[in-house]
């Protein structure tokens, strides 16, 4: 797979929600907050895993990214397989993704998810203003690291 170098800045909605999640898969598997919070918008409304309803990108990061990213593993978003729409300055996808949690015990588990992304084109560059991550239903709603 080919790095992705932010910010996206393309002019075709569909490539800039593939780009979106291209990045956001790395910072994720990297434990990057610094680095995703370049592709947010400040004024993000996010919900997730870990988090009822949260606006900004500060709230967001402390709220999910800083409890979840640094537990996992082998975060992967399928990126073969984004469905996205979108015009000239607005675009949504969304894509399921895999990652490795841990259990109590720090014993590995299949953490599969899925994501929802609403961009916005700001000064030529799409930021996130709206994402959504949740765990498919029955997956263990906690991890804990490996230990």
């Amino acid at each position: 797979m080919t790095l992705v170098t932010p910010p996206v800045k393309t002019s075709d909605p569909i490539d800039a929600v593939r780009q979106w999640f291209a990045l956001m898969e790395q910072y994720c598997a990297a434990v990057d907050y610094d680095g995703a919070e370049r592709i947010f918008a400040e004024d993000v409304v996010s919900f997730g895993t870990t988090m009822d309803i949260v606006r900004g990108r500060k709230a967001l990061r402390e709220g999910q990214w800083e409890s979840i990213w640094g537990n996992i593993s082998n975060f992967k978003m399928d990126l073969e397989n984004v469905h996205a729409e979108g015009g000239e300055d607005r675009a949504w996808g969304v894509v399921t993704w895999t990652s490795i949690g841990f259990d109590g015990n720090h014993e590995p588990f299949y953490r599969p998810g899925r994501a929802t992304v609403a961009l916005e084109r700001r000064d030529e560059i799409w930021l996130a203003v709206h994402t959504h991550f949740s765990l498919f239903p029955g997956t263990p709603q906690r991890t804990f690291g490996k230990g």
